[in-house]
């Protein structure tokens, strides 16, 4: 049986044969958020699929692919569609394409997802820049694992997010007339059963401005190999008990579509001015 270290090593092996040049920089993109992908030029495309280890079981808003190629002439690659700790799969697996990507060389990588707004001044639709996060996911994909070729487990969290690139977001999404940007601590539970009243007004109380599940073990996982973090969330709906409306996973796909083009807009700015 082969050792997660040498899947790692295969599926970056396996990638980098088929993409040529390495990119520097990686974008992970969350449920609906796919058309940021479609901006990349001279694009390779590769399924999860035909990667040896891969999962590929993709839920709806999720195409399970590599796009590699050119955006605002920075070489880029993009993981459209992401694992989720609540299909079942091991925390390991959730991280796999952040440690690939740091194994084909990504030093700067903007992970994306959509969530539920927490904090009441937040609308559907808004674009929250990540400026920490709270763990509720009852693991850590950084246990069992101390090894020397995967990084310490023992991570400074001081700074998960990289305040520069925030700031600089900032500024972009000003220039760009974005009126709808907002700043805030993301909570990340397993799911896949959205929250309960009682449950957002506790995660309220501790500071949380929004909820999903996802991100949280992609970033711990992005420190631990030393690369600069940017995280974008979608206020996709607001939780439960902010909405009195019942949440379905089709609300937030559409309303998640609805800010793209706004989203698209942004990152292709961050991606030319930034990093």
């Amino acid at each position: 049986m082969e050792s997660y270290e040498e899947k790692i090593r295969f599926a970056a092996r396996y990638i980098g044969d088929k993409i040529g040049e390495s990119p520097k920089i990686g974008i992970i993109l969350g449920s609906g958020l796919s058309r940021i992908s479609e901006e990349v030029e001279d694009s390779t495309v590769i399924r999860y699929i035909n990667i040896h280890g891969f999962p590929s079981s993709m839920i709806r808003g999720h195409r399970g692919e590599i796009i590699c190629g050119t955006c605002e002439g920075k070489r880029v690659i993009m993981f459209n569609g992401r694992f989720h700790y609540y299909q079942g799969y091991p925390i390991q697996d959730v991280v796999l394409p952040v440690r690939v990507a740091g194994a084909l060389g990504v030093e700067r990588i903007i992970i994306t997802n959509a969530s539920g707004g927490i904090n009441r001044s937040f609308g559907p639709g808004d674009i929250m820049l990540i400026s920490d996060h709270i763990n509720l996911l009852g693991t850590n994909p950084l246990i069992g694992r101390d090894t020397s070729e995967l990084g310490p487990i023992f991570v400074d969290m001081t700074q998960p997010y990289d305040t520069n690139l925030i700031a600089e977001a900032k500024v972009l999404a000003k220039k760009l007339g974005i009126e709808e940007i907002r700043e805030g601590v993301y909570l990340a539970t397993s799911g896949p059963s959205y929250e309960t009243k009682a449950e957002i007004e506790f995660f309220s109380r501790i500071g949380a401005d929004a909820v999903g599940m996802s991100t949280v073990p992609e970033v711990i996982v992005a420190n631990q190999l030393g690369m600069k973090v940017l995280g974008i969330s979608v206020i996709a709906n607001m939780a439960c008990g902010i909405s009195e409306s019942p949440l379905s996973h089709g609300e937030v796909l559409e309303n998640v579509d609805r800010a793209s083009s706004r989203l698209v807009l942004l990152l292709r700015e961050i991606i030319r001015n930034v990093l």
